[in-house]
């Protein structure tokens, strides 16, 4: 629970203020102060703290003597959801700036399996709604799986993110992940003679290359000048692959 608090911006004292105060009910603030183990002077800036944001109320009780009253913990939903508004309006307004501006490409190196499905689900950030894939199957159906794959499609189709792919001969597996316009996804297999053993995807400025097993490791790559290379290679690519039967 103070993990969670933390995470929500509470520091230690205002937790060990708040929690006593949820115990309590109601309580002057010495009551509340001692129960946390804070002095009374600590006491009046946590509770002046914790009022501005809606968890605790302070009313006149018998004999004049102020009472911290809890406020119902949803507050904290309400807040995160007037947060998560204002950041829709306010996160693309940044991203224009951040697009605009020059830059050197970053290179990011992702190790292992966790490092894998942090780089893959960086796709699902994609501001044109629009991915160009690469998938090397047999490779994907190993790490990161069938089962965390079918978390990840989902997910891509809850945005509304189209994906362009294409695969290999060599590297299928079974007959899974059809073209289908329900799950927003073209497929086509690239001539038999080629052999696309790594999966890399294209997203907005950015290029993830996916590893197999063996190497165990992602690589993103946000460069614009990148992206639009393997953009136009993917696109030549596309156009000389056949659709998938």
């Amino acid at each position: 629970m103070n993990e969670k608090l933390a995470a929500v911006g509470l520091d230690e004292k205002e937790q060990r203020f708040y929690l006593a105060a949820l115990e309590l009910g109601g309580a002057p603030v010495t009551v509340v102060a001692m129960r946390a183990g804070v002095t009374r002077t600590n006491g009046y800036d946590l509770l002046a703290r914790l009022e501005r944001r809606g968890l605790l109320t302070q009313v006149h009780g018998e004999e004049g003597i102020r009472q911290v009253i809890p406020a119902d913990p949803n507050v904290l939903i309400r807040e995160w959801e007037q947060t998560r508004i204002m950041l829709d309006e306010l996160v693309p307004e940044l991203r224009s700036m951040f697009n605009s501006t020059p830059r050197k490409p970053r290179i990011k190196f992702h190790e292992g399996e966790e490092g894998i499905q942090r780089a893959l689900w960086t796709t699902l950030e994609c501001q044109s709604k629009h991915l160009y894939g690469i998938l090397s199957m047999h490779e994907l159906l190993e790490v990161p799986g069938p089962t965390w794959m079918d978390s990840y499609i989902e997910e891509r189709i809850n945005r509304g993110i189209q994906l362009d792919v294409v695969r290999s001969y060599s590297r299928e597996t079974e007959p899974i992940w059809p073209a289908a316009h329900n799950d927003l996804r073209q497929l086509r297999l690239a001539p038999s003679e080629l052999d696309l053993g790594m999966t890399a995807y294209i997203c907005d400025d950015t290029v993830i290359y996916i590893s197999s097993k063996n190497e165990n490791y992602a690589l993103t790559i946000e460069s614009r000048e990148l992206a639009s290379l393997q953009k136009s290679l993917f696109q030549s690519l596309w156009r000389l692959s056949k659709k998938y039967k």
